[in-house]
C-alpha cells in the first residue's frame, strides 16, 4: 500500500507552469482602469454641462446673489408675480425670463451665452467680492440688471443681432414691423427714432409700451407698463 503510494506520487504530473509576474497582471488592469476612469469623466462632464446651463449654476458658481431673478425665470406666464426687485408683476408673461421658459424651452444660457474671457472676469470678480449689488425692500441684495450694450459688446455682433437671429427670431427689421402691422399704432416702425429690443421687451421685470408713454389710446400687453424708472 506504501509501495503504491510513493509510485503514484512519483509519476504524478508536476505543475510546470510558472507564476504569473505582479507586473504583469497590472499591466492587464490599467486598460481597464483608464476606461473606467474615462467613463466617469464623461458622465461628470455631461451632469456639470446640463448644470451648467440651469440658474442654479448661475447663483452657485458666477452670481451671488441671484436668487431675486429665479422668481422671474420660474413664474408662470398669465400669473402674477415678482420681478427682480421684488415687484408685482400682473401677468409673467410680460416678462421674458418667464415667457422664454415656457415657450422656447430655454434657460439662462439661452440668451446669457458669455464669452470665454466674460467667464474667467465674472469668476474674478465673484471669488474676490469685487462686483455691484443694489438693496431694496424685498430682497436684501440684488445683482444689476445687464444692458443690451453688456450683453452684445464682447461678442461683437449688433445689437439687432441679440434677438433677431437664425436661432431665436429669424427675421429683419422690416419683417419684424410686419408681424404688427394691424396694430393701431405699429411699436416695430421706427416713427421716431430708432428703438432697441430691449428698450420695451424686459427679461426680469415687466416689459414697457413705450408707445404708450405719449399715446394714451395704446392698449397695453398683459402685465406690460406705460413707462419704468427702473
Amino acid at each position: 500500500m506504501t509501495t503504491s503510494n510513493s509510485h503514484d506520487e512519483v509519476n504524478a504530473p508536476q505543475d510546470t507552469a510558472a507564476p504569473t509576474p505582479q507586473g504583469k497582471r497590472n499591466h492587464k488592469r490599467l486598460p481597464i482602469a483608464l476606461g473606467i476612469t474615462f467613463a466617469v469623466v464623461v458622465v461628470a462632464g455631461a451632469g456639470f454641462m446640463v448644470w451648467h446651463e440651469q440658474p442654479s449654476f448661475c447663483n452657485a458658481i458666477c452670481h451671488t446673489p441671484m436668487d431675486p431673478y429665479l422668481p422671474t425665470y420660474e413664474a408662470e406666464p398669465g400669473q402674477a408675480a415678482l420681478d427682480k426687485w421684488g415687484a408685482t408683476v400682473n401677468d409673467a408673461s410680460a416678462m421674458l425670463a418667464a415667457t422664454h421658459r415656457v415657450e422656447a424651452d430655454t434657460t439662462c444660457m439661452g440668451c446669457h451665452v458669455p464669452t470665454l474671457g466674460e467667464q474667467v472676469t465674472e469668476g474674478l470678480s465673484w471669488v474676490s467680492g469685487d462686483y455691484t449689488v443694489t438693496d431694496n425692500d424685498t430682497y436684501d441684495l440684488v445683482l444689476p440688471e445687464r444692458s443690451l450694450e453688456d450683453l452684445v459688446a464682447a461678442r461683437g455682433v449688433a445689437s439687432d443681432e441679440f434677438c433677431l437671429n437664425e436661432a431665436c427670431h429669424n427675421l429683419t427689421r422690416e419683417e419684424l414691423a410686419q408681424t404688427t402691422s394691424s396694430y393701431a399704432r405699429n411699436p416695430h416702425v421706427s416713427q421716431h427714432e430708432r428703438a432697441e429690443c430691449s428698450d420695451c421687451h424686459k427679461a426680469h421685470r415687466a416689459s414697457v409700451y413705450a408707445c404708450a408713454s405719449c399715446h394714451n389710446d395704446v392698449e397695453l400687453p398683459a402685465g406690460w407698463v406705460a413707462s419704468s424708472t427702473a
